[in-house]
């Protein structure tokens, strides 16, 4: 907390008595008081009494008392004791230049010779507070201390500190004799014997001291230490690393990079080395390798209107298990990150034109850690043109003709891709394995209004897709009239277009049913949207038409399954295999519901208010009808809605009715029941089978914890993108981002919030049912105690899931923090005690029990 005291100078005050002394010295001295100006005999010593104040050039001064010799040219303040309380108030407050402001016991000044001597002073440098002493300030501006404390405590009596016995303080540098820790007025044996302290007021560079801990199989370790380089005002660099005492080592380099107005990011290399298990073992005698590549990157909204270039790169070694188990998730131990098995990145370029038309290329990529598999888009281009009247006039007057309503638009897609597995990417063949391609889409669309309710659209697109890469299957027919086929990839331009045709209408229906309006119940109001739809396409899959070709035999003769011609498609696989179905000639048809209740308002005191409940939330039926299918021609009913039942509660869920009947299989001792070409009503059934069904909910007991977290979050990346933020600052906010876990609130009380899913699945033989529930919360035992955990609920083998406890405590300067995984594969626990501002980061004490087991 910096002090600072404004001193209103325009009040006018009857009391108050000034004047000024016209002396002989190069700038003027003008001194105030509210209670009273003395003088003695001959005029040269002035005493100001009650909120006095001196001004000397750029030196400014405000005590209870001052005393002014003009003769001497030397300033003399101090407080005063208050007779009824005891207590010393009125201190010096004083300014010097550009330095900030200080408060003060007493202080003795020189104008002509600008010395000074000061008593028990307390004043802010840089993130860090003065406190106690004598300091002589020298007409050479250097600072002489005596017995001074120095600490990131911002009270005058700090809880802790460095005891500077002596020393010296220039512009850019800090120089003392012994120094010493003192906590709670403790003196302690941490000293030096002397110490030499930088006071850069710029980025500068230094050591980063490691923590030292113990884990379980890697031994006694140095975690985390290094060198900062401060390169300039654009960019940095942090060199790190850490050792075990059983040989496994890490490093890491990361850079952090920004230019105001135009763009910032960060990029993060590491690469490890561990050793597991006993020494003599397969595991200890080959190290597991591991490295994770990490980049961010944004540019500023105002840098390039219209064209925005991002990228979001996470790349990490598979190995033996997995990077984030192997490193202790960057040994951040955080268990939600050490679970992790899929990473993706992105780095994508964006142009948006006047003309409303827009152009994008990304380069990504997608890894699952436990099956080593990874596929790249190198790139993926997209291209859309937004739909517009080819047929309507700029300068049109009236209702639109219908022609003038149709509407045309395009859009394009360009993919690169190869999809493998880690190990056989950088193999010889393994551009072999890329596939390219485009898709081109052209809607055609028409929408009107007949009847004044019924809204109608009339439509049809065309796509048409381009690979440069194609597949052949050569088969092989046995006698049991089983096959197999062997594919091979061809290179060479293929293309196949496809088109569809459609039409749809749709409109409302409202019902309402009132009650008494005096009754808590007011009035139940029902909406309802039908839609209906038809869609035609024709058979794409024709063989010789199309991307389609017949599967023949070894003896040229056409393979047939239950008597029908077996097809495939040469882009199977491939980049843009396109949408090539069967004959379709569908009827689509859905229902949209809505119902809410009108109930009398309890927080109104009129009496008179009213509120909305909206009991269900688009509760949706739909499905359709395939005229042209050979059987199986009604599709299943689907169906999905919300309910909200208070402001705490609401519930997802959906579901799938199968309105085909089953019937028992027709071989001997089988107990299979198979669906069947017959609906459920010709069997005598009333309502169809319901194949799935699930449905979710979160709960929060303190929805207001919630609002304010993401209230928070919203501060924290607004005050992120502010210009003129202090290094310190800056360095604040990103350790915030880094570890939002390190930063608790304690103004909320308390919080548990929980979620639950169920699914339920019948395929008419076998039913299968899922339940998941998480929950958390915190509480403070104290205003400055808190207590946070994590966990929930294993129906399958009735069992918690690894539960997370952390125990926070408010030290005002320092922080506390316990983190527990009292069970299961990650038991550990972490208990560190660290000085809250980041200049002092290292003065931290910590102590890790890891997780790591081999041995299990």
């Amino acid at each position: 907390m910096q002090q600072i005291i404004q001193q209103d100078t325009t009040k006018k005050d009857t009391t108050k008595k000034t004047g000024k002394n016209n002396s002989s010295i190069d700038q003027k001295v003008e001194y105030k008081a509210d209670d009273s100006v003395k003088m003695s005999a001959d005029k040269n010593i002035v005493y100001l009494y009650g909120n006095a104040r001196v001004i000397y050039g750029d030196f400014e001064l405000d005590a209870s008392y001052i005393k002014y010799d003009k003769k001497q040219n030397t300033i003399f303040a101090r407080g005063v004791k208050d007779p009824k309380t005891g207590r010393y108030t009125g201190r010096p407050i004083f300014k010097s230049g550009a330095d900030g402001t200080a408060i003060a016991d007493s202080i003795f000044y020189n104008s002509e010779t600008t010395r000074a001597k000061v008593y028990g002073v307390f004043s802010e440098q840089e993130g860090g507070f003065f406190s106690g002493g004598q300091s002589k300030k020298q007409i050479d501006d250097e600072l002489h201390i005596k017995n001074v404390m120095y600490s990131t405590c911002n009270l005058p009596h700090p809880h802790f500190g460095l005891m500077i016995s002596k020393g010296v303080v220039t512009e850019k540098q800090i120089i003392t004799g012994p120094v010493y820790m003192i906590i709670e007025d403790i003196p302690t044996f941490l000293g030096l014997p002397f110490a030499f302290f930088p006071k850069q007021n710029k980025r500068t560079s230094g050591v980063i001291l490691p923590t030292p801990g113990e884990d379980a199989t890697r031994g006694f370790f140095l975690q985390n230490g290094g060198y900062y380089l401060g390169l300039n005002d654009y960019w940095d660099a942090k060199l790190m690393g850490s050792i075990y005492t059983n040989g496994s080592y890490e490093t890491s380099v990361l850079s952090n990079y920004t230019k105001r107005y135009k763009y910032n990011g960060n990029i993060n290399l590491s690469y490890s080395s561990f050793k597991d298990g006993l020494e003599g073992t397969e595991a200890f005698a080959n190290p597991t390798k591991n490295f994770s590549i990490n980049w961010s990157h944004s540019q500023n909204a105002n840098a390039n209107p219209g064209t925005t270039f991002s990228a979001s790169v996470r790349l990490v070694s598979t190995g033996r298990k997995g990077y984030y188990k192997n490193t202790a998730a960057g040994t951040t131990y955080d268990i939600n990150t050490i679970a992790t098995n899929s990473t993706s990145s992105s780095v994508s370029y964006a142009k948006a034109f006047s003309n409303g038309m827009n152009f994008s290329m990304a380069a990504s990529s997608d890894q699952t850690l436990s099956t080593r598999a990874i596929s790249l888009r190198l790139p993926e281009v997209t291209f859309n043109v937004p739909t517009f009247n080819p047929f309507s006039s700029k300068n049109a007057v009236g209702e639109q003709k219908w022609y003038q309503k149709i509407t045309v638009g395009y859009s394009l897609q360009g993919t690169n891709r190869i999809d493998t597995f880690d190990s056989l990417l950088f193999q010889n063949d393994g551009l072999k394995r890329l596939r390219s391609g485009f898709s081109h889409s052209i809607p055609v669309n028409m929408s009107f209004t007949a009847l004044k309710y019924l809204n109608f659209s009339l439509g049809g697109t065309y796509n048409e897709v381009w690979n440069f890469q194609s597949v052949r299957r050569k088969y092989t027919e046995f006698a049991d009239n089983t096959y197999s086929f062997r594919e091979d990839t061809l290179s060479g331009f293929k293309r196949a277009g496809s088109y569809s045709l459609s039409t749809s209408m749709s409109t409302k229906i409202y019902g309402r049913r009132d009650f008494n309006p005096q009754g808590k119940i007011q009035a139940l109001r029902h909406v309802m949207t039908p839609n209906v739809s038809f869609s035609y396409s024709p058979d794409f899959t024709k063989a010789g038409s199309g991307p389609y070709e017949a599967a023949i035999n070894q003896n040229n003769k056409p393979i047939l399954v239950n008597g029908i011609p077996l097809k495939y498609s040469i882009f199977d696989g491939m980049a843009q295999p396109g949408s090539f179905g069967g004959p379709n000639a569908s009827i689509g048809f859905g229902l949209d519901n809505t119902v809410e209740l009108k109930v009398r308002n309890k927080n109104d005191t009129t009496g008179t208010g009213s509120k909305k409940i909206p009991i269900i939330q688009g509760l949706s039926f739909s499905g359709s009808y395939n005229f042209l299918a050979t059987s199986y021609k009604l599709s299943n009913i689907g169906f999905s809605g919300r309910s909200q039942f208070t402001d705490k509660l609401g519930i997802n869920y959906n579901g799938t009715l199968d309105p085909y009947s089953l019937r028992n299989d027709t071989l001997p001792g089988s107990t299979l029941r198979i669906r069947q070409d017959r609906y459920f009503w010709q069997t005598g059934k009333f309502l169809p089978r319901l194949a799935n069904f699930g449905f979710s909910f979160d709960y929060s007991l303190n929805p207001e914890a919630l609002k304010r977290k993401n209230e928070a979050n919203d501060k924290l990346g607004e005050a992120a993108n502010k210009k003129g933020l202090t290094d310190i600052q800056s360095e604040q906010l990103a350790a915030i981002s880094r570890d939002p876990n390190a930063f608790v609130d304690f103004n909320i009380p308390w919080n548990f919030s929980f979620s639950y899913s169920f699914q339920y699945s019948n395929d008419g033989n076998t039913t299968t049912t899922s339940n998941t529930l998480n929950f958390n919360g915190d509480v403070n035992l104290t205003p400055k105690w808190k207590v946070t955990f994590n966990s929930g609920y294993d129906f399958k083998n009735n069992g918690l899931t690894p539960m997370n406890l952390a125990i926070y405590r408010d030290l005002h300067c320092w922080d506390m923090s316990v983190n527990w995984v009292p069970y299961g594969a990650y038991k550990s626990y972490s208990v560190t005690i660290k000085v809250k501002a980041s200049i002092l980061q290292d003065l931290k004490l910590s102590k890790r029990q890891g997780f790591y087991s081999t041995y299990r």
